[in-house]
Parts: structure tokens; sequence; C-alpha cells
């Protein structure tokens, strides 16, 4: 009996040494987050302005649209990964109605934690799956949204791909042929911007630790919650999330989640993989000071919009640098990704993360339904 004693003691008191070991460690690595200053102020879109177009019973992940305006609007988006969705994980809104796309029986086959999705100029349909942080298959699908069949596949290597790698958001250039993608990195702590040649089948990481990608120690701070987890130990610190080309396509402007500035890299030296990553990182141009953020889109006037995910709303940056609080709605309480659809709306995710992330799926349903919402351009 007291040799039971003896090792019931020592099994705590290294149980204990254990558990204080892995929140030290914890805390290091992904804690330690301050708050971030508010840069909103009053919005110049009235509540009215901000349509909700859309709910779903599980939690939005990302949203797609087609932008072609010879063609029917279609929008799509994914069930967020992050809430464990069982079944079915990419969806068109069909006659106010969600369906899987390109069917019922084609999910578990193509996707596993499909999160970015983006209609590029040719009507093609892209998905970008992160394959469970990188311990899968990190994969680059593409759909003809004619034929609805899948036209395009590709798996980044693992020296892409990395391990603890998050392949995020994407975007596509105007012709089409590029593909970039904001490799998030929460877990292993590399964020970085990745391109994609679709031609060649080849795919380099670009700026890995450079300051533009990297978060600022930021945390996000909700009406909800303050993203913190584990009893303080685990802040959501994010670096690099939304990007998209400008019109153009002569730039990719890009954010971290976590950071302060919107930032700009010139396409044409970040599709040349002849050139150095040091000329790349050369080239990276800061914009200006935004808020903690999540989705970008641009549109045809050269604006930046930006989510403000702490403030339940949307940020824009004008071509003169200059920037402002266009909504602000108590409705929004995630505020996304973003698509720009060829019926002249904007068409924001609501992935409510605070009520998603590490949460139980009563939780989730206890929050249902998730939304998307609508707006026009300043532009219009």
């Amino acid at each position: 009996m007291r040799k039971l004693k003896k090792f019931f003691k020592w099994f705590f008191i290294i149980l204990t040494l254990l558990v204080v070991g892995i929140v030290i460690f914890l805390r290091l690595r992904y804690g330690g987050g301050v708050e971030y200053k508010d840069l909103s102020g009053t919005p110049k879109y009235s509540k009215a302005q901000t349509e909700l177009f859309f709910s779903y019973k599980e939690p939005i992940g990302n949203v797609a649209a087609v932008s072609d305006k010879k063609l029917k609007t279609r929008v799509f988006f994914t069930i967020h990964p992050e809430s464990r969705p069982e079944t079915n994980k990419l969806m068109e809104i069909v006659d106010g109605k969600a369906v899987p796309y390109p069917s019922a029986e084609a999910q578990d086959k193509l996707f596993n934690t499909v999160l970015g999705v983006f209609v590029d100029a040719q009507n093609r349909l892209w998905t970008i799956d992160h394959g469970q942080h990188g311990f899968k298959d990190v994969k680059l699908l593409a759909f003809d949204l004619k034929t609805n069949k899948l036209v395009h596949e590709y798996v980044f290597p693992g020296k892409v791909g990395e391990t603890l790698s998050f392949f995020n958001d994407l975007t596509v250039s105007p012709d089409g042929r590029y593909v970039f993608v904001a490799d998030v990195s929460f877990f292993g702590r590399n964020p970085s911007l990745v391109v994609y040649d679709t031609q060649t089948k080849k795919s380099r990481r670009l700026l890995d630790g450079h300051p533009s990608v990297k978060d600022e120690g930021y945390v996000p701070v909700t009406p909800a919650k303050k993203m913190r987890f584990f009893w303080g130990a685990v802040d959501l610190l994010t670096g690099i999330d939304g990007l998209d080309f400008s019109r153009d396509g002569k730039y990719v402007y890009y954010a971290p989640m976590g950071g302060s500035g919107l930032y700009r890299v010139p396409t044409a030296i970040c599709i040349d993989f002849n050139k150095s990553l040091e000329e790349v990182a050369k080239s990276v141009e800061r914009i200006a000071d935004k808020p903690l953020s999540d989705g970008i889109r641009t549109d045809e006037a050269g604006n930046v919009y930006i989510t403000d995910v702490e403030h339940q709303g949307i940020y824009v940056i004008t071509p003169q640098k200059k920037g402002y609080t266009l909504i602000k709605d108590q409705r929004i309480r995630w505020a996304d990704g973003l698509a720009l659809a060829n019926d002249g709306y904007f068409y924001l995710a609501d992935s409510d993360i605070p009520n998603q992330m590490l949460q139980s799926k009563s939780h989730m349903r206890k929050h249902a339904p998730y939304h998307i919402y609508r707006f026009k351009p300043i532009s219009q």
C-alpha cells in the first residue's frame, strides 16, 4: 500500500509538471497577444445597404461567385473545416437552397478540409484544401462551370505544402494562369505567399519569414470573445490571410490578419521563378494601415475592401491610400471572405469563428444559422 501511495504521488507530480510544461510551451509559441488599435469610424453605408442574402445551418467558410457578366449569377460557399463538417463541404446556392457541388457523391472523394474558393475570369471554380494542416495532401482543384467537371488538379509538394501549413485563401490572375495562395501556417508559424503556375505545374513559397506576411502579435477581440484559448495560453495570432489581384493583374494585394498593414507585390516578379526570394522581398510595398482582417477583394475603381473581424464590417482603402469604414453591422459576427459577382454585388461570408473554433457541435447548433450578406461596391 505504501509503495502504491508513493507511485501515485510521483505520478501526479510528474503529470502536473508535464501539464505546466505544455502550457508554458504553448504560451511561448502561440500566446502573448495584445489588443490592436481601433481604426473603425462611422460607417458610410447604412444597415439597409447590407442585405442578408442566405442562411445555413452549419458554419460558412468562404464564398465565391461568377464574375462574367455574360453568364448567370452563381454563388458557392464552403462549410468551414474548423466546424468539422460530417457530410457536405462545398455548396452552391440554387433557387435559395444549398446544393452539394459538384454532387453529394463527390464530397468525400474530392474534399478533405476545403476552405478557400474563387471563380476566375475563365469561369472555373477553384478550391484550396489545406489537407489537415499539411498532414494530408494540400490540394488545388478547378471545375469548369459550364460542364461542372473537374478540369485541373494539383497536389502541392511537401516543400511547399508543408506539414503544419494552413492553405487558407486564394486568388487567380486575370488570365487564369497563376494561382496565389495564402499559407496562414498558424501551427507551423511559417506564413507565406505561395504561387502556382497552372501551365508548368510548378509552385513555390515566397516571403517566408517576411514581416509583411507575419502577425505582429495582435489578437482579435470581437463582441463575442477575445480569441484566446486553453486557459489563456494560446491566442489567435494569424499571418497572411486575405489576398487578391488588382483588376489589371499587375499587383497582388495581401495582409496578415494579426498585422497592421495592407501590402502589395508586383505580379511580374512573383511569377518569374528565376527571380530570387530576396528580389521578391525587396519589391514588397506597404500601402496603408488596416484593421485586423480576414478576406480581401478589389474593385474596378482600384479600391481594396478588407473585412474588419473585430468591428463587424468592411474597411476600404482607396487608390489614394486613404482608409475608412464602409460597413459596421451588429448582425455580422465574423466578416470572413468576399466575392464580387456579375450582378454587381459583393458577397460576404460570415463564418462566426468565435462560435465554431474549438467549439462543440451542440454549441454550433445553438448559434445557427450562419449567414452570407451582400452589398454594392462604393463605385455604384
